[in-house]
């Protein structure tokens, strides 16, 4: 027999091993006493669970570290479990051995108990030998080894940026470190490697990617947390459809690692389009429900609440029995909540349309209605009218709301969405970017880069895309600006002048004049992919040691006050709250 601690695993032994001697190591799962002097242990390791027959077992006790030493023998069969891998099979123990003893834990860590969140992460370290948890942290690892070999076959280079950078204009706020050295001073933790992937290209490297922790200090929510691992790629001489390539064909790899599956369609809509159907730039595909148009219809309305810029509905199949008043009216305050003025409903019957506001439509609007919406008897129509923005994005929640399937139902639909406006809003008469400054605009718009231009400037679309799976998004990315002369336009429609140019991107400005290569780039959460692929519907079920809800760390009690000596090393001095 082998010297090393363990000869297998636990959840490896199968019929096939009968009669050999093994070595197992782990934790005991579960203890039941047959007689006076004979126990059923289940000990667990990653792999899974072995019944072992212990002899005088009355000091195993749950969570207890133990090796055992024994024979595999082949149950009989009316003893089996069918619902184990390794029910065919027992060890009966010869020598048992503790390794470490263990108090009772806080909760139980089967997978048949709901525990509380923040007491799964009190004790993070006992939630990860839960087989969920195990599982997802493989899984992990298994997104993680698919995306590095996928983007080395595709001839990227594997490049680390600092952690402790100067602070740049990003999409959220920074977390930053005083320096010690430099008091007065600090750096900021990266929201992303933008800047130095940039930097590389400049530098020759022509395909660079890393998985990177990025850093941003924004609110938690389902698919944010406060630190995150992403995919982040750059490309020289490439555009949009290199992009596109080397990405799905890293999420496709990391797909079929973890599913079998290989995903072959990555099809793609403008984000003009995605809006007018979905009411998202991260349209959920896996179900209908579509907004439909009704503008026009409502064209000469004598009803006020429908004479808006943009009139849609969308249609619940069956939601007229399905769907009751108190909901309806429980619906209408979450549109009021989302910034709506409220939701206009209909139940179609037979013979007419029953709602509050029937008599106030002709009955050409209400056929037309019926016609436009393609409505059947027993369906639920939902209308709002309002600025076409407030439109889409009230009944794309309303869409998400009545129809959207778990993330374990139905396929694992890819999209990418294009042409995403290059500018998100108007701040007075000054354009606010949607993406960030460096984003190059599409070539057919460069025409409308005009600073008198107005609210005309929100028609410029961008070479800006983002990857969406099933509702979420996974990443975005854009092909820059290369050209002094389209990067000085966009700097002078934001505002941007020379000084205030040079003293936020003044290093990525100076490397540009030294010959920048076209180059475009992309960058998704690996957290998100993996919660996806597992079928979580929180990345902090992917993460071995998360924050709350609340960015607080009930294990380590992070954040923390800081000790007065360290905080007179870094000349810093804490205010009292403000009152």
């Amino acid at each position: 027999m082998s010297q090393k601690m363990r000869s297998d695993y636990c959840g490896t032994l199968r019929a096939a091993d009968a009669d050999r001697e093994v070595s197992l190591c782990g934790w005991v799962a579960r203890r039941r006493e047959h007689g006076e002097h004979l126990a059923f242990i289940d000990l667990r390791d990653h792999t899974g669970i072995v019944q072992c027959v212990v002899e005088g077992a009355a000091d195993l006790r749950s969570e207890y570290v133990v090796r055992i030493t024994g024979k595999v023998r082949v149950r009989p069969a009316d003893t089996a479990n069918a619902d184990l891998p390794t029910g065919e099979i027992e060890v009966g123990a010869e020598n048992v051995e503790i390794l470490s003893a263990a108090e009772p834990p806080p909760f139980p860590l089967d997978e048949r108990t709901d525990v509380d969140e923040t007491l799964r992460l009190r004790h993070r370290y006992l939630d990860l030998r839960r087989a969920p948890m195990q599982h997802n942290m493989r899984t992990r690892a298994k997104v993680n080894s698919a995306l590095r070999q996928a983007m080395e076959e595709q001839g990227f280079v594997e490049i680390e940026t600092p952690m402790l950078i100067a602070s740049t204009p990003e999409g959220a706020r920074d977390f930053v470190v005083p320096s010690r050295l430099h008091p007065g001073n600090f750096y900021a933790l990266p929201q992303s490697p933008q800047i130095f992937k940039q930097l590389c290209m400049v530098g020759g490297l022509d395909r660079y990617y890393q998985i990177a922790r990025c850093l941003r200090d924004e609110d938690l929510r389902a698919d944010r947390q406060f630190e995150f691992l992403q995919l982040d790629a750059e490309m020289s001489f490439a555009g949009q459809e290199e992009v596109f390539e080397c990405i799905s064909h890293a999420v496709a790899a990391a797909t079929e690692a973890v599913t079998g599956e290989r995903p072959t369609e990555f099809p793609r809509m403008p984000w003009r389009e995605a809006m007018e159907r979905f009411g998202s730039d991260k349209p959920d595909t896996r179900f209908g429900m579509e907004l439909v148009e009704l503008t026009p219809l409502f064209s000469a309305t004598e009803f006020k609440v429908f004479q808006a810029p943009s009139v849609k509905g969308i249609r619940i199949p069956g939601g007229a029995a399905d769907v009751t008043r108190k909901r309806l009216d429980e619906l209408t305050e979450d549109v009021k909540r989302w910034g709506g003025k409220g939701l206009v409903w209909m139940r179609v019957e037979e013979d007419e349309l029953n709602s509050p506001v029937a008599k106030f439509l002709t009955d050409d609007e209400a056929a037309g209605l019926r016609t436009a919406m393609e409505a059947e008897v027993g369906d639920l129509l939902f209308i709002v009218a309002d600025e076409w923005k407030t439109t889409v994005h009230l009944l794309g929640l309303l869409r998400l709301a009545m129809g959207r399937p778990s993330l374990s139902e139905g396929p694992r639909n890819f999209l990418w969405i294009t042409e995403f406006p290059l500018f998100e809003e108007m701040d007075g008469d000054r354009p606010i970017p949607m993406h960030h400054p460096f984003t190059m605009p599409h070539v057919d718009d460069l025409e409308l880069l005009d600073p008198a231009g107005g609210e005309a400037l929100l028609d410029v679309r961008s070479q800006s895309y983002d990857l969406v799976m099933n509702g979420w998004e996974l990443g975005s990315g854009s092909v820059r600006i290369h050209r002094p002369d389209i990067q000085s336009q966009i700097f002078t429609l934001l505002g941007i002048g020379p000084e205030e140019a040079e003293a936020k991107f003044g290093f990525l400005l100076d490397a540009f004049r030294y010959g920048a290569p076209p180059h475009a780039g992309f960058a998704f959460g690996t957290d998100r992919l993996t919660a996806l692929l597992v079928g979580e519907e929180n990345i902090r079920e992917v993460i071995a040691f998360p924050k709350t809800q609340s960015g607080a760390d009930p294990l380590t009690k992070a954040p923390s006050p800081l000790d007065p000596v360290h905080l007179n090393e870094l000349g810093l001095r804490v205010l009292p709250p403000a009152t």
